[in-house]
């Protein structure tokens, strides 16, 4: 986890999580536990995750899940979370969802944003800054079966998503004892970078424009967070963010 500006702790935050990648190893491990240390980067910061509120329906599996900061993917819980009026809170969102985890391919940096408008009209709500963090090697650590647009593989997984709410991703990577074929990851780093945050002005009723001005801010933010970085990753100089 690589913090590029401070967070102040009297104040919430949402924070814009990309890509998701097959399972969001790295928004996993970054906000909802303190295997990089994230209470130490951000003292006075709570993180909260939001998840497929489909997993909250589970007993025990849910209370699993909440323990570790998880909250359901709906409006209530997240207005909730950035209503603290003391602040430290920060709401993570994996923006691009299920549906990007089926563009999660290694070295693709295909993000599902462009259309993706609710995260700002939310943080404009609550007047809550935004801030953008890209995952280096969140798409790295699994392969996917190619299923490119207009395939049949990706009709069938776009049909399951919409009646189950989830992707099915086909993936693979190593075993236990051997590296050529199983289910644990590979051993590739996930280096996920905190850019600064983004002042947003509250207002209850936003307009279409006021929504489209911040998200293009964002998406701006987003890409200078990229560009600036990827060098340090290996990250080809002629690779850029695509968004979709």
């Amino acid at each position: 986890l690589i913090k590029t500006a401070e967070l102040d702790p009297q104040q919430n935050y949402l924070v814009g999580f990309h890509p998701h990648g097959v399972l969001a190893a790295g928004a996993f491990l970054n906000f909802c536990t303190e295997a990089s240390g994230f209470s130490i980067l951000f003292p006075g910061i709570t993180p909260h995750l939001m998840m497929l509120s489909l997993w909250f329906r589970f007993p025990f599996f849910r209370d699993y899940l909440m323990s570790g900061g998880l909250i359901p993917s709906n409006k209530e819980s997240a207005s909730y979370v950035l209503q603290k009026p003391e602040g430290g809170n920060l709401l993570a969102i994996i923006v691009g969802g299920a549906q990007e985890a089926l563009d999660a391919h290694p070295g693709s940096f295909t993000l599902l944003l462009k259309n993706r408008k609710g995260f700002v009209r939310l943080a404009i709500q609550h007047g809550t800054p935004l801030v953008p963090a890209f995952s280096f090697g969140e798409n790295d650590v699994f392969d996917q079966v190619k299923n490119p647009k207009g395939s049949w593989l990706r009709r069938i997984q776009c049909w399951l998503q919409q009646i189950m709410g989830i992707s099915l991703p086909l993936f693979h990577a190593r075993g236990i004892f051997q590296y050529s074929f199983g289910l644990i990851p590979y051993r590739r780093p996930i280096c996920t970078v905190v850019g600064k945050p983004i002042p947003v002005q509250k207002k209850h009723r936003p307009s279409e424009e006021e929504v489209d001005e911040v998200h293009q801010k964002y998406i701006n933010e987003l890409s200078n967070l990229f560009e600036k970085h990827k060098a340090k990753y290996n990250i080809p100089a002629d690779s850029h963010l695509e968004f979709i």
